[in-house]
């Protein structure tokens, strides 16, 4: 109501006669349509007869939906129904693939493929062993293992034993893959030898799928099937509020409604799917199955392509991509840099958060796939649970629907009471149909609060999933999604209960309070801020928080910011009052707290200027210095890549994202891109941190090829050891690639000798690179060089040869021996039991004493 115009956007007006009352509703026509205003009418009316019918019952069941709507919501918007296979199991269907076509391409993982009657040999020998230690109906198997070949061997192997796969990312913090461990207490687990540390010593016993000798004698038949159609497939970890981890029971019956005879998709034998999606994430589920199931071909796409927007775009027409899934925030970031990287796509789905139209326009204009898919769906009802069809999409729309329910699906909208909203009413989204986990893992009270009986069902054992995700019905039958009813967030697809950060941070002994928020302060920009009060006397760093953090919680998780308070602002209710929490100032909310602001510097020309803006825009921060280092601000190889997308695209120049090495700062890179013809160095050799008086640390790439991932362990380092990288060649156009190790580490020592001529090098490399340094240091010793350092992280150890190498079994690990080089090395190869205990305790001894100096003499906990 304006009470300077006295005027209603709504109005509602009775008025007594003698035969009932005369109502009349007046509106702005600018805010509402006539049909809008006839259901309001309608409703009214229909509760007015409710009180009349029974005035003494509860208003929670009070009707407001004539009979016709409640028909249409609750049957007719749900008629979903389809025949699929319910009465198999998934391995089950594979076979059929296989004997359908056994010499048909099932995987093309880089430069491997296997057949389906290959793939499925494997899987029978696996599984034949795994029945043999143990492994039954319904028994939970870990598999820890990169997205490979054998992730997908092990996947299948599982399901043929009889057993449901638990996905464990090796790049998880130990401590969380514990807990992960603890809950489902897997009497088998998976794993490769190079992440066999990571793993908590338990009764599990390990299977290395490095080592598959171990079982190539075992049958090549098909096992006898033991598990049902309801039987588990899959247990799928994700935040959980209370600060720990839940775990998500899926059935074969519901991965099977969702990729086969689907109404959304059609998936054929032709069909290359790609295989871009984290295994831990169930968008994998409809990638992985989605093919396997249906004879096509599941074609692996890396983390660094992805990250890569042109690199991405050239492989998807490639390799022959024809159905693609991307998370919302990499289909926005594709849209604007690379449009028309769809056109030979026939299904495109982005779906996890919310949607950017501006994104899907852009889409829509610029070649479109044949098929582009908005879905929605929580890992509770099996990865997928609406779809949205996307032909158009008009300029002043500010969302994009999730749609209707999939093929043998029904959604709810509903309120508190259990009751269905009208259309354009806002209310909770209820899922039920065959897509639905049994529930929580180990947790009964949070699946009976979370799966509910259905009401609007005449089966007696069939259940609602309450999502905590707020929608509304349109007119024309599919939904709108709202936002939630809780504090959950999503964030580049990835779901995140704050709770369980605020958790987390709340062991920090300096946190006394601690609250975690999603901000967007410029549209798209989605990013975790973590607000602290800290304990009185006591002061916090940005840098201390994160990396405390890195050693409980997965990178997704890992706030962008960091801002310290004198206290939380509270509402009249003492309650947080998150819009009063202030949005990071600058790059000050990435180092340590300090109350002393610092004036930006001012960029000298248009070049820094639009570089400013460029590093503003992508990192999310105000009032970049153009002296800021981007990795110290927080910047990471997504972040990277969008950058320099930007630059290719407003300057006309391409450089590799690892020139970031060379030149971190605005300033600095603005010196670079001043540089007429300027072309990347033939040398592998990138200067991570080349100034310094300690004798330089050498690091060789892993097997993406890119030295990004050294960024983090660079900055805690010493600040006068310099560093180096080798960056694989063949990552730029016109490089011819290394395929031998040997020949790259000959190669590396050349350029590494052109830094330092003579020895003793101090080497390093994490995952593929443990290889190359290893041969490095062979090849260095083979002619007299002293080699002072060899550190191998996160690898599997040489099986021969060397004798003074440091197997350090996390990348966290490696940060402190590194600090502070030279140190001596440690023997870490045995060949019996008695040895290897003779040498952890070594090991362990040497780990004390150097945490002793780290703490000042302290006994360290």
């Amino acid at each position: 109501f304006d009470s300077k115009l006295a005027k209603f956007d709504l109005g509602l007006y009775m008025v007594e006669e003698p035969a009932g009352f005369l109502c009349e509703m007046e509106y702005r026509t600018d805010l509402f349509e006539g049909e809008t205003i006839t259901r309001m009418l309608e409703h009214f009316h229909v509760l007015l007869e409710s009180i009349i019918a029974d005035p003494e019952q509860p208003i929670s069941r009070l009707q407001v939906l004539t009979e016709a709507e409640r028909q249409q919501l609750l049957v007719e918007w749900n008629d979903t129904e389809e025949d699929y296979p319910r009465d198999k199991c998934v391995h089950e269907l594979f076979e059929a693939q296989v004997a359908q076509a056994p010499n048909a391409t099932a995987l093309l993982f880089d430069q491997e493929q296997l057949t389906y009657s290959d793939l499925n040999r494997r899987a029978n020998q696996l599984a034949h062993h795994l029945r043999a230690l143990g492994v039954r109906a319904g028994s939970l198997v870990g598999l820890c293992v990169e997205r490979s070949v054998e992730m997908v061997v092990g996947m299948i192997a599982i399901l043929k034993a009889g057993g449901a796969y638990v996905p464990l990312d090796p790049d998880y913090p130990a401590e969380r893959l514990t807990l992960m461990l603890e809950d489902t207490a897997p009497p088998v687990v998976l794993t490769k030898q190079r992440y066999a540390s990571k793993l908590s010593a338990g009764s599990q016993h390990k299977v290395y799928l490095d080592q598959g000798d171990k079982w190539a004698g075992q049958s090549q038949d098909n096992p006898y099937n033991v598990t049902r159609p309801d039987g588990l497939a899959y247990v799928m970890y994700t935040s959980g509020s209370t600060g720990t981890p839940k775990g998500v029971c899926v059935s074969h019956r519901a991965i099977n409604r969702l990729v086969c005879n689907t109404d959304y998709i059609t998936l054929q034998p032709a069909d290359r799917v790609a295989q871009a999606s984290n295994f831990c994430f169930d968008a994998a589920t409809f990638e992985i199955w989605g093919a396997l199931l249906h004879g096509a071909r599941l074609v692996y796409i890396g983390r660094d392509t992805l990250l890569s927007l042109w690199d991405l775009g050239e492989q998807i027409h490639a390799l022959g991509i024809s159905v693609l899934f991307l998370t919302t925030a990499l289909f926005n970031l594709l849209a604007r840099e690379a449009p028309s990287a769809f056109s030979t796509v026939r299904y495109v789905l982005f779906g996890g958060e919310a949607a950017d139209p501006s994104a899907v326009r852009t889409v829509l204009a610029n070649e479109p796939p044949e098929h582009l898919l908005h879905v929605y769906g929580p890992t509770e009802n099996t990865t997928f649970t609406t779809w949205y069809p996307v032909e158009d999409l008009a300029q002043d729309a500010v969302t994009v629907p999730i749609g209707r329910p999939i093929s043998n699906t029904q959604v709810y909208l509903l309120d508190r009471h259990l009751q269905p909203v009208p259309v354009g009413v806002p209310g909770e989204l209820h899922i039920s149909g065959d897509g639905l986990a049994h529930g929580y893992l180990n947790s009964p009270g949070l699946t009976a609060e979370k799966f509910v009986p259905n009401p609007f069902s005449n089966r007696p054992d069939a259940r609602l999933y309450r999502t905590g995700d707020l929608g509304r019905y349109l007119t024309d039958g599919n939904i709108e999604f709202i936002g939630r009813t809780d504090d959950q967030v999503k964030i580049r697809g990835f779901r995140v209960e704050p709770g369980e950060i605020e958790v987390a941070l709340g062991r920090h002994p300096s946190v006394q309070e601690a609250a975690i928020v999603l901000r967007e302060d410029s549209p798209g920009d989605k990013r975790l801020v973590a607000y602290i009060v800290p304990q009185e006397a006591r002061t916090i760093s940005a840098q201390e928080l994160d990396r405390f953090l890195h050693e409980t919680l997965p990178q997704y998780m890992i706030p962008s910011a960091f801002v310290v308070l004198d206290a939380l602002p509270l509402t009249r209710n003492a309650k947080l009052d998150r819009e009063a929490l202030p949005p990071p100032k600058d790059s000050q909310a990435r180092k340590p707290y300090s109350p002393i602001e610092t004036s930006p510097a001012v960029p000298k020309d248009e070049l820094e200027g639009q570089l400013k803006e460029m590093w503003e825009e992508a990192l999310g921060v105000e009032s970049v210095m153009v002296t800021d280092n981007f990795f110290e601000l927080g910047g990471h190889s997504l972040l990277a890549a969008q950058v320099f997308a930007q630059i290719e695209e407003r300057l006309g120049k391409r450089f590799p994202v690892s020139l970031l090495f060379r030149a971190p700062t605005i300033r600095q890179l603005a010196e670079v891109l001043r540089r007429e013809g300027w072309s990347p160095a033939p040398s592998s050799l990138v200067a991570i941190q080349p100034e310094g008086s300690a004798p330089p640390v050498f690091l060789a790439h892993p097997g993406a090829g890119d030295v990004l991932c050294y960024a983090r362990l660079a900055q805690y380092l010493a600040p006068d050891q310099r560093v180096y990288g080798f960056r694989a060649r063949g990552l730029e156009a016109g490089e011819e690639p290394s395929h031998q190790i040997e020949l790259m580490a000959t190669q590396y020592i050349a350029e590494m000798k052109s830094v330092q001529p003579e020895g003793p090098y101090y080497l390093a490399g994490y995952s593929g690179g443990g290889s190359i340094v290893y041969e490095m240091a062979c090849q260095l010793r083979g002619v007299g060089d002293k080699v002072g350092c060899l550190a191998i992280i996160d690898h599997s150890a040489p099986q021969s040869g060397y004798g003074k190498v440091w197997r350090l079994f996390h990348p966290r690990l490696a940060y402190y021996f590194l600090r502070e080089l030279p140190y001596g090395p440690l023997y870490f190869f045995y060949k019996t039991h008695q040895e290897r205990r003779k040498t952890l305790r070594r090991v362990a001894g040497r780990l004390v004493r150097y945490a002793r100096r780290l703490v000042g003499g302290r006994e360290p906990a």
